[in-house]
């Protein structure tokens, strides 16, 4: 083989992985946050929340792995980080 035909089948077997991560965090059903939820995180995968220029509370998400390995995705409600200055 060489060295093309090789960083193809790498290039081609790194898409294929992150495609298939995807589309596990796609087929998690998000869980809403209440107070007293029970929480098992592992390991964070991603935060993400509403884009919004000035300090207020967003909606933001929080996908996650637990002790079992399995992904969870959990909405919750946050002040914005443009709040960071205000009290």
């Amino acid at each position: 083989m060489n060295t093309k035909a090789i960083y193809a089948a790498c290039l081609f077997a790194a898409l294929n992985i992150c495609t298939l991560s995807a589309r596990a965090e796609a087929d998690v059903t998000p869980e809403t946050y209440t107070y007293g939820t029970h929480l098992d995180i592992k390991k964070v995968i991603s935060m993400k929340q509403d884009a919004t220029p000035s300090c207020g509370i967003v909606n933001a998400q929080l996908t996650y792995l637990d002790s079992q390995g399995k992904t969870k995705v959990l909405d919750y409600r946050k002040f914005a980080d443009g709040c960071q200055e205000d009290n």
